[in-house]
């Protein structure tokens, strides 16, 4: 399902360890959805939500969004569009270079050699077609530039962040985005917590064709206009999301 992010300014962002609201019909009304989160995350809670999810709203694209290769399986694959893979400019090495390794070399290895009979990542589509699952798997991969800015965040610790970016340095992160990672979004990340319009400021006087997210703390329409005004092309809802339907519902902007 290809994504007109002229048409997206608000995305959800379900977290596959926690519990769903009772009806996901209220996910028709979003532009996309992501679906990753830090802390209890598994293959098989991710296959579990992405299934409830595309169920309830077949024509919302959904990013799988996972924080370790394990989270990912054939299924998985299958079920999501995109794979959406973070590289978190202030955290650790292991989060901005390790797991990209580590993920690519998974997909590289002989099934048989580097996951047994249960084949989790990749299995028998890899055995039976060989470079042309890898193929179709690359194709689906979108990578982000990340910049996670609550440090007493479930993705600060997960992800080695002990540094919160200035916005002289988010707007470094955007350059290095679009002029030479490449990445088609960044993502400024406060987890929870409003960090308001200035770090979005900062990136979006560097980015053309770079699709900027800001996430954290949206809990109203003027949270969300605000955000949407000062240069990013969406919010990531999340937290209103699991804990007040009602609430998540008047995150979402006057179309």
């Amino acid at each position: 399902m290809d994504i007109d992010w002229d048409e997206c300014s608000h995305i959800t962002k379900v977290d596959p360890a926690k519990p769903l609201p009772s009806d996901l019909e209220i996910l028709r009304k979003t532009d996309l959805v992501m679906v990753g989160g830090s802390d209890g995350v598994t293959e098989a809670n991710t296959l579990e939500a992405i299934r409830s999810i595309t169920d309830a709203a077949p024509d919302i694209p959904v990013f799988q969004e996972p924080y370790d290769a394990s989270h990912v399986s054939k299924e998985t694959i299958e079920r999501a569009d995109y794979l959406s893979v973070p590289a978190v400019y202030n955290g650790d090495w292991d989060h901005f270079v390790g797991k990209h390794v580590e993920l690519f070399t998974e997909i590289g290895r002989k099934p048989s050699e580097t996951f047994g009979s249960s084949a989790p990542l990749l299995g028998d589509v890899i055995e039976s077609k060989g470079i042309d699952a890898i193929s179709d798997l690359v194709t689906k991969l979108v990578g982000e530039g990340y910049v996670v800015q609550h440090l007493d965040s479930a993705a600060a610790e997960v992800s080695g962040v002990d540094t919160v970016y200035t916005p002289e340095e988010v707007a470094g992160a955007a350059l290095a985005t679009e002029a030479f990672y490449g990445f088609p979004i960044l993502y400024v990340e406060y987890s929870g917590t409003y960090g308001g319009p200035e770090d979005v400021e900062a990136a979006a006087t560097y980015l053309s064709d770079t699709t900027l997210l800001y996430g954290g703390g949206i809990d109203s329409r003027e949270k969300t206009a605000e955000i949407l005004e000062a240069g990013a092309d969406a919010v990531v809802v999340g937290d209103c999301f699991h804990e007040d339907p009602d609430t998540y519902l008047e995150t979402i902007p006057n179309r």
